[in-house]
């Protein structure tokens, strides 16, 4: 797939939207230098081409309640297409997996579960152990300390240069 050609505008207007998605028109303009009908239609047609997928709330969910955040690598036991197809199907419907990659090198899969504690969590691997779903072994890391967490792309230093 070709990368979209995007202007230093385009990464401006990428920039605002990502620090704050409720941004009004007006303001988002004014950030990028542009007037407002040009700048809403540059945002449109980043929408239009997929390159702006959404608009979410980020939860500060530690103030609502305490939470167990963990890491677990998967490795299956087989590795033939449907293994994989059958891991990612389940591994879809189960909200507490908040992330999951399926990555090169010693592992499958490193995945990010949200628990309401290490026993929740524990319940949730075993369910999976339980469904056969191809599972031959995991490594569980519990999060004790968030260091970082940016949701803030580095979208102007991830192009390729020019």
């Amino acid at each position: 797939m070709a990368a979209a050609k995007l202007d230093p505008i385009d990464l401006r207007i990428l920039d605002a939207i990502q620090r704050d998605g409720r941004i009004t028109k007006l303001a988002l303009a004014e950030k990028v230098g542009l007037s407002p009908t040009p700048c809403w239609m540059r945002l449109r047609k980043l929408e239009k081409a997929g390159i702006v997928s959404g608009y979410h709330a980020a939860i500060a969910m530690r103030t609502i309640a305490p939470v167990a955040t963990v890491l677990m690598e998967v490795t299956l036991a087989n590795h033939r297409q449907a293994d994989f197809d059958r891991f990612e199907r389940v591994v879809r419907d189960v909200p507490q997996i908040v992330a999951c990659w399926s990555v090169g090198g010693g592992v499958d899969y490193v995945l990010k579960v949200m628990a309401r504690d290490i026993d929740a969590y524990q319940r949730l691997v075993d369910s999976l152990l339980e469904r056969e779903i191809g599972i031959d072994r995991y490594f569980t890391y519990i999060v004790t300390k968030t260091v970082k967490d940016e949701t803030v792309l580095p979208v102007a230093d991830l192009l390729p240069e020019q």
